[in-house]
């Protein structure tokens, strides 16, 4: 909506200009009217519409062609002034004024005319017969008024609907010609109509009905006002009102109705409700609300953009099998401009085993959107109407910023939920498959993706000590020497190499080496394709031996070539190392040969379960005797067992912790 509004007041000499502004703003007619009257700036509080508006006088007497010219297109409306006693000032609207106007004003950007007929208090008829055919005749022509600046008939009147001309105008929504609504108002609204059926079954009953009107104009409707609305459609339309809701057909009647009524302020309330410009395309601000996110934050959806988007999903999963077919995902995105989710999607998130998506899918791929790309996150959650539906301010509501990793890091605990991993290795060392084994593909189904449908990330969630997590695994092109910043920026580094292939691993090494030996980054080795032979690597030391060197798990075993869905066991650790990047977790260790390891087991044998078994079983089936309870040298032994046991307790914590 504009923030002022200028409007200009043309027509031939004596036809009373001067004298309707003067009029207007002293409340009685001037005894003097000079040639032409200054600008002059309503103030907001004073104007029906709550605007500025500026009303600028021309006279031919003072002004040139080129000022008259300047005006003209400064101006957001123009009333053309005549005189109703006076047949040449009428005549002179159609053949100087509006072609004039027509001249020196943007085709594209119409500017609304008022024709303004002054002076009725000196005639006992009306000019609106002569008036009528030039309106029909030029679409430009919002409206007509009669007024009389001596009587100050109508002056107040003149100004508002000028007013209205520019902040409610009816050239973007109606088509005189064909009596019917523009195609793009149609739009506009069939998007809102769709926002508004909450429960999506193409009518809008009466709780939805007051949730519009609420939400537009700040007060429900009564009952009986209710149903007087839908008995209007009735009468009018047949398929209008479809088991005492409105149809989509109603609601477009009931606007095309307003409009012709001279109502179209409700409509235009209802467009810029939900985000419309004058242009009636989808404001900016409205789409990308501000959105500060400092360095090293990254951004994740709050719990209630969640909500948001389940009841989405729920509105749109006709057949509630959890899955949203092509049919049902391209229902959700009809209020979009554009498909928003391409094939490479079904690639990136978990997939039913029709390669639909699932509800999982569908949280991942927003939850991705909104950790790699925040602003289309908040552009598509406006096409959605967030700020509406959940009644937020904007879609930056339902946008959390997370703190610094560094204070992450100085506090050893996170708050954060999504985790992002990059996953490097050289070409064929099996990061595509990596990859894919966490969406659920074994390698039988991964070989039925097409190329072109191939994607470079995959999202979906773990359960790290029961917190539920979203790991996003990003594959890296193997270009060694051009990383850029945003390969390099993330929670924990994935290594892969090929245990089939001799040079593999040297690249993996060389990453490591270059880019992330001296970073807090958490890295882990994963041995791919661990159902091949395994052949030596053709470097200065095993992949077993790199890892003890620089602090590093032991390479993990890795393949997706499985009967059934790859092991998520992995994914877990990978979550786990990406939340608690201080620690050094030994429990990815499976070596059986260091120290944590034999540890490890000692600690899960069956000799010591059963030991443990008995000590429980003594002290809580009570077998200790009265006389055995009474004895010191009882007590004396208790003492030393549970010293003992501490001490082995503590050192073996030592051991654990101990760096390697």
């Amino acid at each position: 909506m504009r923030k002022d509004v200028r409007i200009l007041l043309v027509g031939e000499p004596k036809v009373g200009k001067t004298s309707l502004i003067m009029s207007l703003v002293s409340e009685e007619f001037p005894e003097v009217v000079p040639y032409r009257a200054e600008e002059i700036t309503i103030p907001a509080d004073v104007t029906p519409e709550r605007v500025p508006t500026h009303i600028v006088d021309y006279s031919e007497a003072e002004q040139t062609d080129e000022q008259l010219f300047q005006e003209i297109s400064k101006a957001n409306v123009i009333c053309i002034v005549y005189s109703v006693n006076n047949k040449k000032s009428i005549e002179k609207v159609t053949s100087h004024w509006i072609p004039l106007i027509t001249e020196n004003t943007d085709k594209d950007s119409r500017v609304p005319l008022i024709l303004v007929g002054n002076k009725s208090d000196l005639v006992e008829h009306s000019s609106m017969e002569t008036i009528l055919p030039i309106m029909n005749q030029y679409s430009e022509i919002e409206t007509c008024v009669e007024c009389s600046a001596k009587n100050l008939k109508n002056i107040s009147e003149l100004f508002y609907y000028a007013q209205k001309a520019v902040l409610h105008p009816t050239g973007p929504l109606y088509c005189p010609e064909k009596k019917d609504m523009k195609p793009l108002c149609v739009k506009a609204l069939t998007r809102i109509f769709k926002v508004s059926d909450l429960d999506n079954d193409g009518i809008l009953n009466d709780n939805e009905l007051n949730f519009f009107q609420r939400t537009c104009f700040n007060t429900p409707l009564e009952s009986q006002a209710l149903e007087d609305v839908k008995n209007v459609v009735r009468k009018n339309l047949t398929d209008g009102v479809c088991d005492n809701g409105l149809t989509l057909k109603g609601f477009l009647f009931l606007h095309t109705l307003f409009i012709q009524r001279g109502r179209h302020e409700t409509t235009w309330t209802v467009l810029r409700r939900f985000g419309y410009d004058d242009d009636l395309e989808l404001n900016q601000d409205y789409l990308f609300p501000p959105l500060k996110i400092p360095p090293d934050c990254t951004t994740e959806l709050n719990h209630n953009a969640y909500l948001f988007l389940q009841g989405v999903f729920d509105k749109h999963d006709k057949d509630r099998d959890c899955a949203l077919s092509p049919e049902e995902l391209s229902d959700l995105f009809d209020v979009f401009p554009y498909m928003p989710w391409g094939p490479d999607v079904n690639n990136t998130v978990c997939t039913n085993d029709q390669g639909w998506i699932t509800y999982q899918g569908y949280l991942s791929q927003w939850t991705l959107t909104t950790y790699l790309d925040v602003q289309r996150c908040l552009e598509y959650l406006g096409y959605l109407g967030y700020s509406i539906i959940a009644e937020q301010e904007s879609q930056a509501a339902g946008i959390t910023v997370t703190r610094d990793k560094k204070i992450d890091l100085q506090k050893k605990q996170t708050q954060r939920s999504v985790f992002r991993c990059n996953v490097f290795g050289d070409v064929g060392s099996g990061k595509s498959g990596f990859l894919q084994a966490f969406l659920g593909l074994n390698l039988m189904r991964q070989n039925m993706i097409r190329e072109e449908h191939r994607s470079y990330y995959a999202i979906s969630t773990t359960y790290v000590y029961g917190q539920e997590k979203y790991l996003l695994l990003h594959e890296v092109f193997p270009d060694f020497d051009y990383l850029s910043d945003a390969d390099l920026a993330c929670d924990i580094v994935c290594l892969v190499y090929d245990v089939s292939n001799p040079y593999s691993f040297e690249y993996c090494a060389k990453v490591f080496k270059q880019y992330f030996m001296d970073s807090k980054i958490p890295c882990m080795m994963i041995a791919a394709k661990s159902d091949l032979p395994e052949i030596k690597q053709l470097y200065g030391c095993s992949p077993l031996e790199f890892c003890r060197r620089h602090k590093m798990p032991p390479p993990q075993s890795f393949t997706c070539n499985t009967a059934d869905a790859p092991s998520r066991d992995i994914y877990i650790k990978l979550t786990t190392m990406a939340m608690y990047p201080h620690a050094r977790l030994r429990c990815m260790c499976t070596c059986n040969r260091c120290t944590f390891c034999l540890c490890q087991n000692f600690l899960n044998s069956e000799l010591l379960q059963m030991v443990r078994a008995k000590l429980y079983a003594v002290v809580l089936r009570r077998h200790v005797s009265q006389v055995d309870l009474k004895s010191s040298s009882f007590w004396l032994k208790a003492s030393v067992g549970a010293s003992v046991f501490a001490v082995l307790g503590f050192a073996m914590y030592r051991v654990l912790l101990k760096p390697r």
